[in-house]
């Protein structure tokens, strides 16, 4: 029996021409198609065919709460380069016990200790900023992001350390642009983009293959608490482990997801703070205080207006889905537009005014905040990014003077996994003679469950 589908308008232009807008200039694409089509439409692109956007925050809250076994992940997905074990490539069942195993790392105890981790990356990468110059923020927050999780990952350094901190960057970028493309049906060699990305895929599975080695041979491997560990320790509902090419794959996707995008907020956060010296100097002295409040509702306001990664999906996987008004057939893409949701006036008054204040007033809306995601897809490191930032940025503001400018605002630039300031993000500092450090773990981590 067939199901009658109700689909929303959108343009008539040929395929490629629509892609060619979704994919290099996708903001603004976006926004003109909602200025004339309204809170939904639907696009023909490339590789994700027939999809329905979504910019509506009510219909975006319905689309995460609905089953897993109704819409699935967006199809393509990151999986097809990270690996088909990884969740993003997971369904069903398979997704959840998956996402079973791997959410004790990422919350309870284990995350006080990677705070310490992450400010000594700080400190270590801070100590060869210059003084009194500009310099590009985005570079630093990198590294530090990607040695952050590298540790939590791995728990301590190494040869496999060096080798994958020169192979993930590179490596994560071209994966991010192949996902959206398709394979071609022929190989064109080692030099095309597909054969430098699986030279570089057998090159990860080699580090990752002697990393296990070494820690199955570990006899304290027990007492470890890095993310490998828990991995090669954890067992399904059934009794069984892990298989080492999901591990590979599952990594190769926490890895991958878990600098980048961080990074570019970092740097975001960088690029607001300087064109809002009021707000800057509000944030020292709370630093000082050991408080944390504001410093949250700050990171919620740059991740609301200078978003990072736009869009999430859902694949239809049952006969069809009704969302509003619309009845959505059998394999369409929906993809939830993150920017603009997050523009709503309704949610969000005078959206484009960045306000961090706008979240310590109780007043804002956060079911349309989604950053990273929502439902039973959402982002599984997204405690571990807003601990790593809110350490960042807690650090930068007590170690040094942040100086402000009347520069005009970055532009953004999609960097093939995430977009970040144009400019990378410019920063100008001078280091405080005398630097007070209160440890307030505790009342942080209350102060961020309230600014949730």
């Amino acid at each position: 029996m067939s199901v009658e589908t109700k689909l929303p308008p959108g343009p008539n232009l040929p395929t490629f021409v629509q892609g060619i807008a979704f994919l290099g200039a996708r903001p603004r694409s976006l926004q003109f198609l909602q200025d004339r089509y309204g809170s939904e439409f639907t696009l023909h692109i490339p590789v994700f065919g027939q999809t329905v956007v979504l910019s509506d925050p009510a219909l975006i809250k319905q689309l995460f709460q609905t089953s897993p076994a109704v819409a699935g992940n967006i199809k393509p997905n990151l999986g097809r380069v990270v690996g088909k074990g990884s969740m993003f490539n997971l369904e069903g069942e398979a997704h959840r016990q998956q996402r079973k195993l791997l959410t004790p790392p990422f919350h309870g105890k284990r995350m006080h200790n990677y705070e310490a981790v992450i400010e000594e990356e700080f400190r270590r990468e801070s100590a060869t900023w210059p003084v009194g110059r500009e310099f590009d923020s985005i570079g630093p927050m990198t590294r530090i992001t990607l040695n952050a999780i590298l540790r939590a990952v791995f728990g301590a350094e190494g040869a496999e350390f060096e080798e994958l901190r020169k192979l993930l960057p590179p490596w994560v970028a071209l994966a991010s642009r192949l996902a959206a493309l398709p394979e071609p049906p022929v190989d064109l060699g080692p030099w095309s983009p597909w054969g430098r990305f699986k030279k570089a895929r057998r090159a990860y599975e080699g580090i990752i293959d002697r990393l296990v080695e070494k820690a199955l041979a570990d006899p304290n491997l027990s007492e470890r608490e890095d993310i490998l560990a828990l991995m090669l320790q954890s067992r399904y509902d059934n009794g069984e482990p892990m298989a080492r090419s999901d591990i590979a794959d599952e990594l190769a996707a926490l890895l991958a997801a878990g600098h980048e995008t961080t990074a570019s907020t970092l740097a975001w956060a960088v690029e607001r703070l300087r064109r809002h010296p009021a707000l800057l100097e509000r944030l020292v002295e709370e630093a000082n205080e050991g408080g944390s409040e504001l410093r949250q509702a700050t990171i919620w306001e740059v991740q609301r207006t200078r978003t990072v990664i736009d869009f999430a999906g859902r694949n239809v996987l049952a006969p069809s889905l009704t969302l509003g008004e619309w009845t959505i057939p059998h394999g369409t893409n929906i993809i939830c537009a993150i920017r603009l949701a997050q523009s709503n006036p309704e949610y969000f008054p005078d959206p484009h005014r960045f306000d961090p204040d706008r979240f310590l007033t109780g007043k804002a809306n956060t079911a349309a905040l989604i950053p990273f995601g929502g439902g039973t897809r959402r982002c599984i490191g997204a405690a571990f990014a807003s601990m790593e930032m809110d350490v960042v940025l807690r650090n930068l503001l007590r170690d040094f003077d942040v100086a402000t400018t009347t520069a005009p605002s970055e532009r953004s630039h999609f960097r093939g996994v995430a977009y970040s300031p144009a400019d990378g993000g410019k920063l100008k500092v001078s280091r405080k003679t005398a630097v007070t450090r209160p440890t307030m773990w505790t009342e942080s981590q209350g102060s961020r469950q309230t600014a949730h």
